[in-house]
């Protein structure tokens, strides 16, 4: 049986105006599939991270990726405790069970009802303190020397978002950064979660982003890394 994937994609109160999910989802699912791993895109958010906690194995997804938006920025009836705590419930059974998570560029913004995220993720969004650059091509340094995601891969230049002073996990190890006023930020990272795996992708703002060769190597090696594979 091949690795079964679930992407969460943002829609309802996890959409935003600036971020075509779909297409973005749709992007990654394809990276996925070239991979040999069967992908589901969903965009019921609450409700498939709320079903996380009933999963068993062989029914569970054997990765969640989760390509979504800040509900805190769209939903007027923001916060929706129950809804947020089925959520956290879901989030950590899924982890709990040693599954892998891949979470994709503004999904750093997300889920605040998850007093864990941040320590799950390793890094969040900080309202006025976190911003980007104005969109445009940019040049990504990478180091391949320090894990097999990146292993082979050299520095890149992608049209993109490049997220600068997110707040990270002080044992945080950048696989792939950006330079901005003459300081380096880290674009993506890979960590332990206890028994689970964890990347984060800060790239990946629409369509273009996936253009480029290098970071979709990125992305299907995530993949492989996370799936054990």
């Amino acid at each position: 049986m091949p690795p079964h994937t679930l992407i969460l994609s943002g829609a309802g109160r996890y959409a935003d105006p600036w971020h075509p999910f779909v297409a973005t989802s749709s992007r990654i699912a394809d990276i996925l599939r070239g991979e040999g791993i069967e992908v589901e895109i969903s965009d019921d958010v609450d409700a498939r991270l709320a079903a996380l906690a009933d999963g068993e194995a062989g029914s569970a997804p054997d990765l969640l990726v989760l390509n979504i938006g800040d509900p805190a920025l769209t939903d007027p009836e923001h916060p929706q405790p129950e809804a947020e705590r089925l959520a956290r419930a879901g989030l950590l059974a899924h982890l709990a069970a040693g599954r892998s998570l891949l979470a994709m560029h503004v999904s750093s913004t997300s889920l605040r009802g998850v007093p864990e995220w941040e320590d799950i993720l390793g890094g969040v969004w900080v309202r006025g303190t976190t911003m980007h650059p104005d969109y445009s091509r940019a040049r990504i340094h990478v180091y391949p020397e320090r894990h097999p995601i990146v292993a082979g891969l050299t520095d890149f230049e992608v049209e993109d978002e490049r997220y600068t002073y997110l707040r990270t996990a002080p044992d945080l190890v950048p696989l792939a950064t950006h330079e901005h006023d003459g300081a380096e930020f880290p674009l993506l990272w890979a960590r332990d979660y206890g028994d689970a795996r964890v990347v984060y992708d800060a790239l990946g703002h629409d369509e273009a982003s996936y253009e480029s060769d290098t970071h979709r190597a990125i992305v299907a090696a995530a993949a492989r890394w996370l799936l054990r594979a």
